[in-house]
């Protein structure tokens, strides 16, 4: 091998080595990452569980427990409150394509101005079916005047769904949306939304049902892509020994024993 070749080896070496090291570390940094957000949601499961068996939060421990942050914590996620207040119904919406026992429909949310303060919170009301011939044709929902009580426990922001592009937002925009934030919500409606939502436990009422199905905890999901990318990981460190290492010295030994 000539001075030309051998150079050219080594700097294919270092390339492809260098690659194989960045393919490893990204895939693997990622499966940790996803562990991470396994044990994240395994806190938050064990929140919900043990928060069970507590008293409602009364409106004063809820706005006090909300003092200062941002978004719900494991110790407030899936507390029950019994709130009290007046719905504002020309802020509602229809969440698309959520499904209760198998059934496609939409989750409604109508916020809830509190009473006796200022606070505002979205309520997740229920779930309606879906009409099969016309999808924007919704089932009549009964939004109550005066002051209500609702009974529910604390969530955070509804799963997201995969959408091609954004929907349109903002007040005059279609009620149905494929995904809805806080911050989305709040802003296209002017509304000062607390950082978390409700979701009503009360019977069947005003048109909606509440059969909700118990909390998951969402882990294997995560555990599922974790092993996909540790798997990628093992696949480069493989294909690495095997195409730079094992296999040239297999070449090299048939040389010399020739």
């Amino acid at each position: 091998m000539s001075d030309e070749q051998r150079a050219h080896f080594r700097w294919r070496f270092a390339i492809v080595t260098l690659t194989a090291l960045l393919c490893i570390a990204v895939t693997a940094s990622l499966g940790r990452w996803q562990l991470s957000r396994a044990a994240q949601k395994r806190t938050l499961h064990a929140a919900m569980l043990s928060h069970q068996g507590l008293p409602p939060l009364t409106l004063l421990q809820l706005l006090g427990a909300l003092r200062g942050i941002h978004a719900i914590t494991p110790e407030l996620a899936y507390r029950r409150v019994q709130l009290r207040g007046e719905w504002i119904p020309g802020a509602t919406v229809y969440l698309d394509n959520r499904q209760i026992r198998g059934r496609s429909g939409f989750y409604v949310f109508t916020p809830l101005r509190l009473s006796g303060s200022q606070a505002i919170v979205a309520v997740q009301r229920g779930w309606i079916a879906r009409d099969m011939d016309v999808r924007t044709r919704l089932a009549p929902v009964q939004t109550p005047a005066g002051e209500v009580t609702v009974d529910g426990y604390l969530a955070g922001e509804p799963g997201r769904l995969f959408e091609f592009s954004g929907a349109a937002s903002g007040q005059g925009a279609s009620d149905i949306r494929q995904n809805l934030t806080i911050a989305a919500y709040a802003s296209d409606y002017s509304l000062d939304l607390l950082p978390l939502t409700v979701v009503q436990t009360d019977a069947a009422s005003d048109g909606l049902q509440r059969d909700w199905a118990a909390p998951d905890s969402g882990v294997a999901m995560h555990y599922g892509y974790a092993f996909q990318w540790f798997g990628f990981s093992a696949l480069v460190l493989v294909l690495y020994v095997w195409f730079q290492i094992i296999r040239p010295v297999s070449r090299r030994r048939a040389e010399i024993a020739r």
